[in-house]
C-alpha cells in the first residue's frame, strides 16, 4: 500500500499540478468562445488537457531526462520529479492509458482537421522528449516544440468548435506561440550546467545563458507588439507581457557559470502565469460581452 501511494505521489508530481491550468485553460477558452456554450466535448476536452495531457508531456520528459534530473537540484517539486527508475515503465503506461479514452472520444466526435491538430499536438508531446527525434535536444526546435505544447490545445479548441479563422485570430495564436518560445528559452537557462553535464543540448547550452535570456526578452516583447494589432480589447493584452519582461530583465547579463540563479525568475514565472491568466480572462469576458 505504501509503495502504491509513493508511486501515485511521484506520478502526481511528474504531471506538474501547478501547470495543469496552462494547457486546459487555452483549450477551454478557445472552445467556449467559439461554441458559445457548454457541452460534452468542452468538458471532456478540458479534462483531457488538464491531467492526462500533462502527465504525458511531463511524465515522458521525466523518464527520458532522468540522467539530467539526477544532477539538477531544483527537481523534486513543482519543477518535476526525479522518478525512481522502477517507475519509468509505469509512468509511460500511465501516460498512454490515461490519454487513450479521451483521445478515442475526441477522435470520434471531431472531423479530419481536428483529428490532425490533435495528432500533431500529441506527436510533439511525445517526441519532444522521446527518441528517436528528442526535439528538446535540437536548439531552437526545443523552444518551438515547447510552444506547440501550449498553443496547440487552443488551436485544437478553435478547430473542434468550428472557428472561422481571421488574420487577427492568427496574430493572437502567433503572439501566444512567441510567449511560449520565450518562456521555454528562459526556462532552459537555469539548467545549463545540469544539461551540459548530462550531455543534453538545448537552446541555452548552444547559445549560452546571456544570449538566451535576451532572446527570451525579445520573444516576450514581440508577443506584446503583435497583440497591439488585434481588435479591441486585444491590444490591452500587450500589457500582460510587462511582468514577464520585468521578471526576466535582471538576468540579461547572466553568465553560464551562474545560470542556475535564473531559477529565481522561473519560480516567479510559474505564478506570473496565474496573473496573466486572470488578465486574459477579464479581456475574454469583455470580448464576449462586446460580441454577444
Amino acid at each position: 500500500m505504501n509503495a502504491s501511494r509513493s508511486a501515485l505521489r511521484q506520478l502526481l508530481v511528474a504531471s506538474r499540478p501547478v501547470s495543469w491550468i496552462n494547457t486546459a485553460y487555452p483549450f477551454a477558452a478557445a472552445y467556449l468562445l467559439t461554441a458559445r456554450g457548454i457541452d460534452l466535448p468542452l468538458v471532456i476536452g478540458t479534462l483531457f488537457f488538464l491531467v492526462p495531457y500533462n502527465l504525458a508531456m511531463y511524465g515522458i520528459n521525466d523518464v527520458f531526462d532522468y540522467e539530467s534530473d539526477l544532477r539538477n537540484p531544483r527537481k523534486g517539486g513543482a519543477h518535476g520529479a526525479v522518478l525512481d527508475r522502477r517507475l519509468h515503465r509505469a509512468t509511460l503506461w500511465a501516460a498512454g492509458l490515461s490519454c487513450l479514452p479521451f483521445v478515442v472520444y475526441l477522435a470520434i466526435i471531431g472531423d479530419p482537421l481536428s483529428l490532425l491538430v490533435l495528432a500533431l499536438s500529441l506527436f510533439f508531446v511525445v517526441f519532444y522528449s522521446a527518441p528517436p527525434l528528442r526535439l528538446k535536444e535540437v536548439p531552437f526546435a526545443d523552444s518551438a516544440t515547447s510552444a506547440v505544447h501550449f498553443v496547440s490545445p487552443a488551436v485544437y479548441g478553435l478547430v473542434l468548435a468550428g472557428a472561422v479563422w481571421t488574420w487577427q485570430l492568427g496574430l493572437i495564436m502567433l503572439a501566444f506561440a512567441l510567449w511560449g518560445v520565450a518562456s521555454h528559452a528562459f526556462g532552459a537557462v537555469q539548467d545549463v550546467a545540469a544539461d551540459r553535464e548530462a550531455g543534453i543540448a538545448s537552446i541555452a547550452t548552444a547559445r549560452g545563458a546571456r544570449w538566451t535570456v535576451r532572446f527570451a526578452l525579445v520573444g516576450y516583447a514581440a508577443a506584446g507588439v503583435l497583440m497591439l494589432a488585434t481588435a479591441w480589447p486585444g491590444p490591452l493584452a500587450a500589457l500582460l507581457v510587462v511582468p514577464y519582461l520585468v521578471s526576466v530583465w535582471p538576468f540579461r547579463d547572466i553568465a553560464d557559470e551562474s545560470a542556475h540563479t535564473a531559477s529565481r525568475g522561473w519560480s516567479r514565472f510559474l505564478w506570473l502565469n496565474q496573473l496573466a491568466g486572470f488578465g486574459v480572462t477579464l479581456l475574454l469576458i469583455w470580448w464576449w460581452i462586446m460580441t454577444s
